[in-house]
């Protein structure tokens, strides 16, 4: 049999379809028992989580997680000698992994043992110089998003793909204007309104239209309308491609 329980998301768990293994109960009947406490259990949700997860033929099978709290309400109603030791060895699983993550997550300081103090420290340090360059790395884009916002001033698109780009975000004029179109910020249908902003990105207030009046030969004015992207909008992209949470 696998593990009775696991440490995932730093939690101790346990699954439905271990409870039925261990228990020799069917797994559908398991499901539906933990499907009646739904509309009796308020803090449902904190005790049983449901996922999908490989059966013996690597097919996707429902399925419950549940904690030491989940186990408990779900075991109560198994009765019998064997089910009372099953839940005696649950007991003892459920106490060494929450035994485990307590280690875990105990500072270098608070261990007495020196081995397994030094491991942790060596461990904390790595982590610590990750963050640090991780720090170092970003704190020319933090510095130049926090200038971005602060900025009152309106510039043309291809003047802000210019800045992206002296400050580390890939990108040029062409591919700016393509990616601002794609996602919905310019208008991308050809004809007189292509390139200016759409409905959505005025209601922001990411973009402003200047309007120039053209003055012909044959004495007739036209107005040239030029998107400029504002110091709102320019901190709403920057803050998009510094955080990676747009594709470029």
């Amino acid at each position: 049999m696998d593990q009775l329980v696991i440490i995932q998301n730093r939690q101790a768990l346990t699954t439905s379809t271990h409870v039925a293994d261990s228990f020799e109960k069917r797994h559908d009947n398991i499901l539906r028992d933990i499907e009646s406490f739904k509309k009796d259990v308020l803090n449902f949700e904190e005790m049983f989580f449901e996922t999908d997860m490989p059966d013996s033929y690597g097919r996707p099978r429902r399925t419950f997680l549940m904690n030491r709290d989940g186990f408990t309400l779900l075991a109560m109603g198994f009765t019998g000698k064997k089910a009372i030791q099953f839940k005696l060895q649950y007991i003892q699983a459920f106490n060494q992994m929450e035994k485990m993550l307590l280690e875990q997550n105990r500072p270098s300081y608070e261990i007495s043992d020196p081995v397994t103090r030094a491991e942790k420290w060596i461990e904390e340090e790595k982590q610590r110089l990750m963050l640090a360059a991780k720090v170092e790395e970003q704190k020319p884009k933090v510095l130049f998003a926090e200038a971005i916002q602060a900025s009152k001033t309106t510039i043309l698109i291809g003047e802000y793909a210019k800045i992206l780009k002296q400050n580390g975000v890939d990108i040029g004029q062409k591919r700016l204007f393509e990616w601002l179109r794609d996602n919905g910020y310019l208008i991308k249908r050809k004809g007189s309104d292509y390139n200016t902003p759409t409905q959505k990105s005025m209601e922001l207030g990411l973009f402003e239209i200047k309007e120039t009046p053209i003055h012909h030969t044959s004495g007739e004015i036209s107005i040239s309308r030029t998107s400029k992207i504002t110091g709102k909008g320019q901190s709403y992209f920057i803050n998009k491609f510094l955080t990676k949470e747009v594709a470029i």
